[in-house]
């Protein structure tokens, strides 16, 4: 690509929206950059955004969680696991991996799999 990427934006199509734009604005806390009746998008980082998009608004479906997994790198991995989990949040098992990282796994309300890791 010719032109500089500024900004990466993964758009997930959900038939849960109003469940899945929840989990991701009040049991995430990810900020919203851009809202309207069928489209949120939220900041991850300075240059990395996760939308959700309503299916019954939009030209693509869900893919109801099959084949992706977002994967977050946070600096304590051991500290969000109990977070989440002191706040109710159903988590998986946080273990260590051969690759010398700390993980564990946990879904949204569509069935993506969300993978929070650290070093």
């Amino acid at each position: 690509m010719k032109e500089e990427i500024r900004v990466v934006n993964t758009i997930i199509y959900c038939c849960r929206w109003q469940e899945t734009v929840s989990f991701y604005r009040n049991t995430l806390g990810l900020p919203v950059t851009f809202e309207n009746d069928w489209f949120v998008e939220f900041k991850v980082t300075a240059h990395a955004r996760i939308s959700i998009a309503n299916e019954q608004r939009a030209t693509i479906k869900s893919s109801l969680g099959r084949g992706l997994t977002l994967a977050f790198q946070v600096n304590k991995a051991d500290e969000m696991w109990h977070n989440l989990i002191a706040n109710g949040i159903e988590v998986g098992k946080i273990k260590d991996h051969p690759w010398g990282g700390r993980a564990f796994f946990m879904f949204d309300p569509e069935g993506n799999r969300l993978e929070v890791w650290s070093v």
